[in-house]
C-alpha cells in the first residue's frame, strides 16, 4: 500500500502586493500634490471702478466686437491723422472700409451705429439698436497710443457736448477698460 501524502499549497499573498501598490500610489499623489502647490500661482481678481466696464466680462458680444474694431482701427486713424494733419472723418474711414465705421452686414447686426466726429477730438457712434449694443465714444488726443473708449446703453442719447471724465460719468457713460490678468493670459516662465 502506498501512502498518499497530501501537501497543502497556500495561495500567493496578494495582501502584501496590494499594500505595496497602494503605498506607491500614495507616494505618487503626494509628490504630484507637492509639485502643484509649489508651482501654483495665486489668482487675484481685479475689480473695476463703478464708472468703468471690464471689456471681457461686462460687454455683450456685439459690444466686444465694436470695442475690438475701434482698438484695431485706432492705428489707421493715427496714420491718417499724420498724413492729413487732422483726424479723418467717419465717412473717410467708412470709405476705406474700416470697421466699425463701414456700413456692412456686420455693423448692422451689431447695432447699426451712426458715427460722427466731435470737436476733432472724439468719435461718437450712436446705436440704432441699444438692446443689441450701446452707443460708443472714443476720445483721442495727440499722443494717444491706447484708446479711451466709453459706452452708454441709454436708448435716447445725444452726442455729448462736454467730453471730460466727470461730465461723461454724470450723464451715464462708462469707461471700458481692458484688464489682462491670469484669467486671460497665462505667463509661462521657462
Amino acid at each position: 500500500m502506498s501512502t498518499s501524502t497530501t501537501q497543502v499549497v497556500r495561495p500567493a499573498g496578494a495582501g502584501h502586493e496590494t499594500l505595496y501598490v497602494l503605498l506607491l500610489c500614495l507616494v505618487i499623489l503626494a509628490v504630484a500634490g507637492t509639485v502643484v502647490l509649489w508651482r501654483g500661482e495665486s489668482h487675484e481678481v481685479s475689480s473695476v471702478n463703478s464708472h468703468q466696464l471690464d471689456a471681457r466680462r461686462d460687454l455683450s458680444a456685439s459690444e466686444q466686437g465694436i470695442y475690438a474694431d475701434l482698438r484695431v482701427t485706432l492705428d489707421e486713424i493715427h496714420l491718417l491723422r499724420q498724413e492729413q494733419q487732422t483726424l479723418p472723418t467717419p465717412q473717410v474711414l467708412a470709405e476705406e472700409g474700416f470697421a466699425p465705421f463701414a456700413q456692412d452686414a456686420s455693423s448692422v447686426s451689431r447695432g447699426g451705429h451712426a458715427w460722427q466726429l466731435l470737436n476733432a477730438k472724439a468719435y461718437f457712434g450712436q446705436s440704432q439698436a441699444p438692446t443689441v449694443a450701446g452707443s460708443f465714444l472714443m476720445r483721442l488726443t495727440a499722443g494717444d497710443d491706447a484708446p479711451d473708449i466709453w459706452l452708454n446703453r441709454t436708448g435716447t442719447l445725444t452726442a455729448p457736448a462736454d467730453l471730460s471724465d466727470t461730465a461723461l460719468e454724470s450723464t451715464g457713460w462708462q469707461q471700458i477698460v481692458a484688464q489682462f490678468d491670469a484669467g486671460v493670459t497665462r505667463q509661462h516662465r521657462h
